[in-house]
C-alpha cells in the first residue's frame, strides 16, 4: 500500500495509515539569528512561524522523492499526480495528467478554522483521448478523529465533481475544517482534539473506454489538532469562548538555534552540537550515552505541567555540574546548561521517571549566564509560538546552524 502517513506526524494521527520513510521537504532557509544577533538576551524572541503559503511557494519547494513541504506548523503542502492511460478494445491510444496541489494553513492564530486549498495544475495530454468527457471529484474528508466523540464542521465547497475542461476552466477550492472547544481530552484541560483531514481526487471514465473507473487517488494526508491549553496563547478566546485555543498540524517541529558568531545563544548551541556530534566526550560520563532531539525518530516533549519534575531535572543538571567542574563552576556569572532541556521529559532526570530511560543520557556544561538566559527566551518563544503541548502527543527536534 502507498503510504498517506507523513514521517513527521506525532499523536494519534501518527498510527493511521502506512508512514512513510522520506522526510518532507522543509524551507531552505531556516529562521536565522541576524535579526536577534545585536539585541539584549532579555529582548531575543523566536520568530513567528508563517502561517500562509502560496501556490507558487508549494510547487516550488515539492518535488523529487518528497510527497509533503511543511513550511511550519500551520502551513503544509501535498500533491498529487494523476495520470490516466485512455485505450479501447484495440490498446492504448493516449495518455493525459494533471496535478492537484492541496495547502492546509491556519491563518490566524485567534481562530480554530483550517483552511485547505485545492489547486489543479499542468494538464497534459498525448495522443488520443476522451479527456474532455472525463469528470474529477475532489473531497476532504475526516476519516478519524480522537476523542471519537468529537463532531468536525467542514466547509460546504467539496465534495465537488465537474469534467476535465470544466475543472481547467475554474481550478481553486477552498475547504474549510473546525472543531468547537470542549470536545477534547488531555491532562492539565488541554482540550487536544487530533484527526486525519484526507484529501481525495476521484477520476471517472466517460463511456467507450476501457479501464478501472472510477479510481480515486490519496495524496499525504493532514494531521490537524485543535487544543486550549492554558499555557498556551488565546486559551480563553479574548472574550469569545467559542473561539478559545487554537489549531495547528500535528508535525513535529523544528527549534533552531545558532552558533554563528554574534549568536546571543550561541555558548548554548555550541553545547547542544557538541552532545549531538561527541556524546562520550561530555559530562556526565557515559559510553553509552545518546542524546536525543536531533531526529524525527527520537523528539524531544515538552515537560509543563509537572512542576516537581522541572525541578528535579535542573538539580540534577547543577548537581552534574558541580560535581565536573566544582562548586565554582559559576565564576564569571556562568550558569549550568543542561541538554535535553529541563523542560522536557528527556531532561536530566529521565532516567528517575522511566526504567527504560539510559541513566546520564544527557550533557551538562557551564555557559555565560546571558547566553544561557537568551537560549532559554527562544525556548519559551519556540514553545509557544509553535503550541507545543505537554506530553507523548506532541514533539520536536533542535538543528544548529
Amino acid at each position: 500500500m502507498e503510504p498517506t502517513t507523513p514521517l513527521e506526524v506525532v499523536g494519534p494521527a501518527a498510527a493511521y495509515g502506512t508512514k512513510t520513510t522520506v522526510p518532507a521537504a522543509i524551507p531552505r532557509t531556516p529562521p536565522t539569528s541576524a535579526a536577534r544577533s545585536l539585541a539584549a538576551p532579555a529582548a531575543v524572541s523566536y520568530p513567528e512561524p508563517a502561517r500562509t503559503m502560496s501556490l507558487a511557494e508549494c510547487k516550488a519547494n515539492m518535488g523529487g522523492t518528497a510527497k509533503l513541504y511543511i513550511k511550519s506548523r500551520f502551513a503544509v503542502c501535498t500533491a498529487l499526480q494523476v495520470t490516466t492511460v485512455w485505450a479501447k478494445s484495440e490498446g492504448q491510444l493516449g495518455t493525459s495528467s494533471y496535478t492537484v496541489y492541496i495547502r492546509g494553513t491556519v491563518p490566524k492564530e485567534s481562530d480554530r478554522t483550517m483552511f485547505f486549498d485545492y489547486d489543479l495544475t499542468d494538464f497534459v495530454s498525448v495522443g488520443t483521448t476522451g479527456a474532455a468527457g472525463m469528470r474529477i471529484g475532489l473531497k476532504g474528508v475526516v476519516p478519524q478523529n480522537w476523542p471519537a466523540a468529537a463532531r468536525p464542521v467542514l466547509g460546504n465547497t467539496l465534495p465537488v465533481t465537474k469534467t476535465q475542461p470544466q475543472m481547467q476552466a475554474s481550478p481553486h477550492y477552498t475547504h474549510t475544517l473546525r472543531y468547537a472547544p470542549g470536545q477534547g481530552s488531555g491532562a492539565g484541560a488541554a482540550d487536544v482534539i487530533a484527526a486525519v483531514y484526507q484529501p481525495e481526487i476521484v477520476n471517472t471514465l466517460p463511456p467507450g473506454w476501457v479501464g478501472p473507473s472510477p479510481v480515486t487517488g490519496k495524496p499525504f494526508m493532514f494531521a490537524p489538532r485543535w487544543d486550549a491549553a492554558s499555557y498556551l496563547r488565546n486559551s480563553t478566546g479574548a472574550g469569545n469562548p467559542a473561539n478559545k485555543g487554537g489549531a495547528a498540524f500535528s508535525m513535529i517541529a523544528t527549534l533552531e538555534y545558532s552558533s554563528k558568531a554574534g549568536a546571543p545563544e550561541k555558548a548554548v548551541a555550541d553545547h547542544i552540537k557538541q552532545a549531538f556530534t561527541n556524546p562520550k566526550a561530555t559530562k556526565p560520563l557515559n559510553a553509552l550515552k545518546n542524546v536525543p532531539g536531533d531526529n524525527v525518530n527520537e523528539p524531544l516533549h515538552r515537560l509543563y505541567l509537572d512542576q516537581k519534575r522541572r525541578d528535579r531535572n535542573r538539580a540534577v543538571a547543577v548537581r552534574e555540574c558541580t560535581r565536573a567542574w566544582g562548586a565554582n563552576y559559576t565564576a564569571g556569572g556562568k550558569e549550568c546548561d543542561e541538554f535535553p532541556f529541563a523542560t522536557t521529559y528527556e531532561g536530566s532526570a529521565a532516567s528517575e521517571f522511566d526504567v527504560h530511560v539510559e541513566k546520564d543520557n544527557f550533557s551538562v556544561l557551564p555557559v555565560p549566564g546571558a547566553q544561557n538566559g537568551a537560549a532559554g527566551n527562544l525556548l519559551s518563544g519556540f514553545y509557544t509560538a509553535n503550541r507545543i503541548i505537554d506530553g507523548p502527543d506532541d514533539g520536536f527536534i533542535v538543528k544548529i546552524n
